[in-house]
């Protein structure tokens, strides 16, 4: 048997790529995207995926080279998650809410050669564009006309800045383009940033045998049925849609698009359609039983959720109203979701505060991923399982990055020769095997699901010449699951001290709304430890007593 090797016929490279080839031979006729009063096929999105590809070719994209989208949950920009990677290019979806001075150092950062640009974004794109350097290299750019949003200019192309439509690139490509496969398995396939972060961008890379096992394992755990029909309020910009985008063409489902999240609209849908199965941050379970045309389904609808755990009441509401709820836990750096509540039928029969109280928790490791633990800061040894010992959350599995584009000392800080990927969360693991993660190590704050960094929030409070010290902690909130709140002191001998308001219209001047402090607390000097740091524990509680109303508060 040792003379049994792997050869060119049992050793070819895993790619998701493959999976709308197989989807368009089995499920040619059916649909696979509809969009308003539009309706395609897979053998037409297949086609249209092959003609795209083939256009970025002819205009020299391939290999390695990053091509970036900007665009909501359309079929182009479902299209492009197969298009961009048949050319041989990386795929780099960019967050459609950031401002334009943190695109443009994304775009810098990845030497994007082409973008794609949503009509809605237009301008935005120009701008971040405007900020280049003098004589640095300017990316193409292919606008996404839409007819379905008015509001934005659409149809013409002025100016020089955009090279075609993406209709164009469609109608020009040639629908028999042999798609460029990956040489290795382990060549990159897609980028994407963590959060908008200006000052070093964590740019993670992922290969396509990374993304193939995260979309499988995918399938597999949340028990996707062959023709699922999938509504896209998940932003596929977000981690690429948890993979879903080729999940759903694993299983020949219909992907029924929406530009923005609308809770009345996604009833609409949901009954127009038939869907089966959505995707979001815990808001959305909150916006969805808070809307107020809100009704009990007619037919089982499921829905992933992953972030914060959502708090035990939106769950009892949501699944009231006939949703079935799965709650999850994974990074940008995952890919996707690699630890899953792992419901188990016998569950049901628990109270309804129980059964929240054990959905909330993140759960256990999806099969396909290897191992996960949680290991004491000091001796890097496990925790207790007994649900209160605190460590950090380890990973190690197929779905993990490559490492942070040209950021090989990041790469190396979270990935040690142990073989463990260091999230920088904290959690406790429980006596029956069960993952619940406790707080976030860097402070990150889950708001609607956007992941905000409170040191690049802080940093911007610095600029305000008013402002002494600063620190930004998550506030509970009912609707949005977190919010920043600021904790500000202010400088000495100031004539005129500003108001919450100003804090708020300096920082919504400076960085993106979503990142904005909602509730700022002005302070006579901020708790600090013994060496001077400042006790980010202390404002925590701080926060979680002041309730879920925003406020300005003097202490």
């Amino acid at each position: 048997m040792e003379e049994l090797k792997p050869s060119p016929a049992n050793s070819c490279p895993l790619t998701p790529l493959g999976f709308l080839e197989r989807t368009a031979t089995v499920y040619g006729d059916c649909p696979s995207i509809v969009y308003h009063d539009a309706t395609f096929t897979w053998s037409q999105t297949h086609r249209r995926c092959l003609r795209v590809a083939s256009s970025l070719s002819s205009y020299g994209i391939g290999r390695g080279d990053v091509v970036s989208v900007v665009a909501p949950n359309t079929p182009a920009m479902y299209e492009l998650q197969f298009a961009v990677p048949f050319s041989g290019a990386v795929l780099n979806n960019i967050n459609i809410r950031l401002d334009a001075r943190t695109i443009s150092v994304l775009l810098r950062h990845s030497e994007a050669k082409l973008i794609f640009v949503d009509c809605a974004s237009r301008e935005l794109i120009l701008e971040a564009l405007s900020l280049f350097p003098h004589n640095t290299p300017r990316p193409a750019l292919i606008l996404i006309a839409d007819e379905n949003e008015p509001a934005a200019v659409n149809s013409t192309i002025t100016g020089g800045d955009f090279l075609c439509s993406y209709e164009d690139m469609v109608e020009r490509g040639d629908p028999g383009f042999r798609w460029v496969r990956p040489r290795s398995e382990w060549d990159p396939m897609v980028l994407n940033y963590t959060s908008g972060t200006t000052s070093s961008p964590k740019g993670v890379v992922h290969c396509h045998r990374g993304i193939f096992l995260v979309t499988v394992d995918t399938i597999i755990d949340w028990s996707l049925p062959k023709q699922p029909v999938y509504l896209w309020t998940l932003p596929i910009f977000h981690a690429n849609g948890w993979s879903f985008p080729w999940g759903m063409a694993a299983v020949g489902g219909t992907n029924v698009c929406l530009r923005k999240f609308d809770a009345s609209i996604t009833y609409q849908l949901i009954n127009r359609h038939r869907v089966t199965h959505l995707c979001g941050a815990p808001v959305v379970l909150t916006m969805l039983t808070n809307a107020p045309d809100n009704r009990p389904l007619d037919h089982p609808v499921h829905i992933l959720t992953a972030g914060a755990p959502p708090p035990a009441a939106v769950l009892f509401r949501t699944e009231s109203l006939g949703f079935v709820v799965n709650h999850g836990y994974g990074l940008t750096e995952t890919a996707g979701l690699t630890v899953s509540c792992a419901w188990k039928p016998q569950w049901d029969k628990f109270p309804a505060s129980e059964r929240a109280r054990l959905k909330a928790r993140q759960g256990v490791r999806v099969a396909g991923f290897t191992e996960i633990d949680v290991l004491d800061p000091k001796t890097r040894k496990s925790v207790q399982r007994d649900g209160v010992s605190l460590g950090e959350v380890v990973l190690r599995g197929g779905f993990v990055m490559l490492g942070y584009l040209k950021d090989p000392i990041g790469t190396k800080k979270c990935m040690d020769d142990h073989g463990w990927f260091y999230t920088g969360d904290v959690g406790v693991m429980h006596e029956d095997g069960y993952l619940e993660i406790k707080d976030r190590s860097k402070d990150v704050i889950i708001s609607g699901g956007e992941n905000i960094s409170s040191v690049e929030v802080e940093s911007v409070l610095y600029t305000n010449p008013a402002v002494n010290e600063a620190a930004v902690v998550a506030k509970p909130d009912e609707f949005w699951g977190e919010t920043p709140c600021a904790f500000v002191s202010l400088k000495d001998g100031l004539v005129e001290k500003p108001s919450e308001k100003d804090v708020i219209e300096f920082c919504r001047e400076k960085m993106p709304h979503y990142m904005v402090p909602k509730t700022v607390v002005f302070k006579e000097e901020l708790p600090k430890t013994s060496t001077g740091k400042i006790q980010k524990f202390v404002l925590r509680e701080i926060a979680k007593g002041m309730g879920t109303t925003s406020r300005v508060s003097r202490m």
